[in-house]
């Protein structure tokens, strides 16, 4: 009977203790990124060519990636597939209540509000994200870091916050690119493969685009941005154990950013949209 309680109040201690361990990391967490975000001005004033280096980086892409056009490409492939495949998807499920005339509708609709953002935020979150953690990471584990520290250079502007910048610069044509490209690939799939006129899918499309769901779209583009790169760099930052250290590193971050892509989508479409989605259609 004593060991059973004994038991009990060990596995109590050991969730207690998880527990407190989450909080601090929490709070480690909060912490990095204020001062992340705080240094930015700083940054862009001491390092502006480090700023444009990754911006170029970024966009293009190093080594392997710069093969396929870097994120551009990536984040381009990513929503000309979820495009089409809302085009094919729409076209299908209209279709078999005899309105597939509404597919440009469903284009203008989807795309903006949910697809789009969120195929270029885990476009983001695995391209620029993951460079992002394990170079921070190979910067820690070989003293990179610390060497910056030794030269009086404060490493948290210099390897943190330009990359937060460059991630938010880089988002906006991306996000640009990312958006005609599901847009291209709607019309295509509903015009060329499935053969509706042209004309009436551009009615339907131009009719329910609104302008201003554009605008709230690149503001959660710029918020997961934001998240991801914060995310990305504290990983890679604390990044410890050798490579396999910063491999783990890497999936922690990646995990981490993906649950924060999704759940930007929701609050904001709950914040923008609420329960009736700002729409009516009536004809």
């Amino acid at each position: 009977m004593a060991l059973a309680t004994t038991g009990k109040f060990g596995r109590t201690r050991n969730r207690a203790a998880g527990l407190s361990r989450a909080v601090d990391d929490i709070g480690r967490q909060a912490v990095f990124f204020v001062r992340a975000l705080a240094h930015v001005p700083w940054a862009l004033r001491k390092h502006p060519k480090e700023v444009l280096r990754l911006i170029a980086e970024i966009s293009m892409g190093t080594g392997a990636l710069a093969l396929i056009g870097g994120t551009v490409a990536v984040v381009g492939f990513l929503t000309l597939a979820s495009g089409g495949t809302i085009a094919i998807q729409g076209f299908s499920s209209l279709g078999n209540i005899g309105v597939e005339a509404l597919t440009g509708f469903f284009s203008a609709f989807i795309n903006v509000r949910i697809a789009a953002p969120v195929i270029a935020g885990i476009g983001l979150s695995a391209t620029i994200g993951a460079g992002s953690t394990a170079q921070l990471g190979a910067m820690r584990i070989s003293e990179e870091i610390d060497a910056l520290e030794s030269m009086a250079i404060s490493s948290v502007p210099y390897v943190v916050s330009t990359r937060v910048v460059a991630g938010m610069i880089s988002i906006l044509p991306l996000y640009s690119l990312a958006l005609v490209a599901s847009f291209l690939a709607g019309r295509f799939t509903t015009v060329v493969l499935f053969g509706q006129s042209s004309g009436l899918y551009d009615h339907y499309f131009s009719t329910f685009l609104d302008p201003i769901d554009v605008m709230w779209s690149f503001v959660q583009v710029l918020a997961m941005a934001m998240l991801v790169m914060l995310i990305h760099t504290y990983y890679g930052y604390h990044a410890t154990g050798g490579p396999s250290g910063v491999g783990t590193a890497v999936g922690r971050a990646v995990r981490l950013s993906l649950i924060c892509v999704v759940a930007v989508t929701l609050l904001v479409s709950l914040a923008i949209y609420g329960g009736s989605g700002n729409f009516n259609l009536s004809g």
